[in-house]
């Protein structure tokens, strides 16, 4: 499955659970995930995409646990099988 399915398949799932998951762009600020997760009651998460079995690179690495030590949740997706329950735990935690 390509990367691009997968993330649609993020998409519509987060918007059929009330959130929304905006494309996150950071011009001069590389490696940041893909997705940001907004969930109702000001739940947020990031998500970075990848195809089956591909890991983040390194930079992208770093940002993550940058973006974790901060206290944000991050998830690396490859498979759509893993979409509901990266939302559960965005929704409760």
């Amino acid at each position: 499955m390509r990367e691009k399915n997968i993330e649609q398949k993020l998409v519509k799932a987060v918007k059929n659970a009330g959130g929304i998951a905006p494309k996150l762009t950071c011009p001069g600020f590389d490696g940041m995930p893909d997705r940001l997760v907004l969930m109702p009651e000001g739940r947020i998460g990031f998500v970075e995409v990848k195809v089956p079995g591909k890991e983040p690179r390194p930079l992208q690495v770093r940002r993550h646990e940058m973006l974790r030590n901060l206290g944000f949740k991050v998830y690396v997706l490859d498979d759509t099988e893993q979409i509901g329950g990266i939302l559960y735990e965005i929704r409760t935690t």
